[in-house]
């Protein structure tokens, strides 16, 4: 699930959540916005059961990304239908 808030300064925090355990392991979102480097951008748990991370960009901002886990194990967000032209997960904030 990816969720999103307009920030001051033409800014939006952009939310990428997952649940605990799946997928299982520690899980990054990597991406356009960090230089698809893994690591940068780490899930953790909450309270709630979730875990999640989130990156704050300029609004209007098209991102694609991916979920990577330990291992080398790629997923794509479900919820997110459109790809770019590499297949990846692709959204505008």
């Amino acid at each position: 699930m990816i969720n999103t808030r307009t920030l001051p300064f033409d800014k939006v925090r952009v939310t990428f959540t997952l649940d605990r355990n799946d997928p299982d392991g520690a899980t990054s979102v990597v991406g356009c916005f960090n230089n698809w480097t893994p690591g940068r951008n780490v899930f953790r748990g909450r309270s709630n059961g979730k875990r999640s991370t989130s990156v704050v960009l300029p609004a209007g901002t098209a991102l694609s990304f991916r979920y990577l886990t330990e291992g080398g194990v790629w997923t794509d967000d479900p919820a997110v239908a459109t790809r770019d032209g590499q297949g990846n997960p692709h959204i505008t904030v």
